[in-house]
C-alpha cells in the first residue's frame, strides 16, 4: 500500500513546523490548564483574526469542540437543526445528543448544505411545552460533501435564525480549506456573516491535536469553562495545544497547508475527468473529491491507495487530499484507476 492514500486528511502526519512549535514549548515548567503565556498569546491571535470580543476555549478534538459549543448554549429541552449529512448527526456516535440532551433535527440537504427553505419547516412549536424548542442551527464549513457555503448563503441562514431568536453554530473542522476556497479572511464568513459560535479545526490541516471553540458574544460563555471540565475537554498541559496555533497563524501554515490540499484535490478532479471513465458526483470546491466507481474496482484500488466507500448503495467513493499529498500521489492513483477501468 502507498504510504499516502486518499482516505482522510486525518490520516496525514503532522507538519514539521507544528512539531517544532510543540518542542519549543517543552521548556521548563508553566502553569497548567491554560494559565500560561503561550496560551494567552494563542488566544490573542484568535482575537486578532475574529475580533477582540471573541472568547476562546481550547479542547482536544473536533467532537469535543462541537459538544462544548452546543452544550454551552442549549438546555436539554432544546433542539438543534442540522443537515442530514452533518458530522454531528452521522459521525459523532450520538455524542451531541447524549451530552447536550438535545434532539437533533436532521434536514434533507442539497450537496451537504442547509437552505433557509429547508430550515423553515422545522421552525415551529415555539413556547409549546410538548415540543423540543429549536435553539441552534448548525452548519458545516466545509460540508461533509466537500462543498463550501458562500457568504451570502451563510447570511441567509443566520438572518433567518436570528429572526426566530436562534443561534448559528459552524462546525469548522476544515475551515482553513473553506477560507482558501473563498479567498476570504475567516471572519468574513463567520462572525461578520452572523455566525454566533464556531468549532475551529486544525487537526485535519497539519496539526497534531487540539481544536478551538470560539464564541463571538461573551455573554454566551458564562458557564463554558465548567462545561469544558465536565466534558473532559480541559487539557492540563494546554501550552502544547496552544503552541501549535502560534505556528499555525504566525507562519500562516493554515493557508499554505489548505492551499496545497485544495490544489491537489483540483488536480485529482482534472486528471480523473481526463480518463473519461469516472463520473464525479460533486464539484470539487475544497479538498474532497466524490466519484462513482464500479464496485469490483474499489477494493483493488484500496489495496494500493486506501480511501473510503462513501455511499455503498450508489458505489460512491470519497477521496480526500492533505497538506502532504504530492502530485506523484495523484498521477499514480489516476493511472491505476485508468488501468483498472
Amino acid at each position: 500500500m502507498s504510504t499516502r492514500g486518499f482516505a482522510s486528511d486525518n490520516n496525514a502526519g503532522v507538519h514539521p513546523e507544528i512539531l517544532k512549535a510543540i518542542a519549543s514549548a517543552n521548556t521548563g515548567h508553566m502553569v497548567g490548564y491554560g494559565d500560561d503565556p503561550i496560551t494567552r498569546e494563542a488566544i490573542q491571535l484568535f482575537k486578532n483574526e475574529f475580533g477582540q470580543d471573541t472568547e476562546v476555549f481550547f479542547v482536544f478534538n473536533g467532537t469535543g469542540a462541537n459538544v462544548l459549543a452546543l452544550s454551552t448554549v442549549t438546555h436539554s429541552f432544546n433542539s438543534i437543526i442540522c443537515a442530514d449529512t452533518a458530522h454531528i448527526q452521522v459521525d459523532e456516535c450520538g455524542a451531541p445528543e447524549k451530552l447536550t440532551g438535545c434532539k437533533l433535527l436532521p434536514v434533507p440537504s442539497e450537496k451537504g448544505k442547509l437552505s433557509p427553505e429547508g430550515i423553515q419547516k422545522y421552525l415551529h412549536g415555539f413556547d409549546f411545552e410538548h415540543h423540543a424548542q429549536p435553539k441552534v442551527i448548525s452548519i458545516s464549513q466545509v460540508t461533509e460533501m466537500g462543498t463550501v457555503y458562500t457568504v451570502d448563503e451563510i447570511k441567509a441562514i443566520t438572518s433567518l435564525a436570528h429572526q426566530y431568536g436562534l443561534l448559528v453554530h459552524m462546525d469548522g473542522a476544515r475551515i482553513a480549506n473553506a477560507a482558501v476556497a473563498l479567498d476570504l479572511p475567516f471572519r468574513a464568513f463567520t462572525v461578520d456573516a452572523g455566525v454566533d459560535l464556531l468549532s475551529f479545526g486544525g487537526t485535519k490541516n497539519g496539526m497534531l491535536m487540539g481544536e478551538a471553540v470560539l464564541f463571538f458574544n461573551p455573554k454566551l460563555t458564562l458557564n463554558t469553562k465548567y462545561i469544558r471540565k465536565q466534558s473532559m475537554q480541559l487539557f492540563s498541559k494546554m501550552r502544547f495545544v496552544s503552541a501549535q496555533f502560534l505556528a499555525y497563524f504566525n507562519q500562516e501554515l493554515w493557508k499554505s497547508n489548505a492551499q496545497h490540499a485544495n490544489q491537489m484535490a483540483k488536480l485529482l478532479e482534472q486528471e480523473v475527468l481526463k480518463t473519461g471513465k469516472v463520473r464525479l458526483t460533486q464539484k470539487t470546491e475544497a479538498n474532497g473529491v466524490f466519484a462513482i466507481l464500479p464496485p469490483a474496482v474499489i477494493p483493488r484500488l484500496q489495496e494500493k491507495y486506501f480511501f473510503y466507500l462513501w455511499d455503498e448503495s450508489a458505489s460512491e467513493v470519497r477521496w480526500m487530499t492533505s497538506f502532504d499529498t504530492t502530485e506523484e500521489d495523484v498521477y499514480g492513483f489516476v493511472n491505476l484507476i485508468d488501468q483498472l477501468l
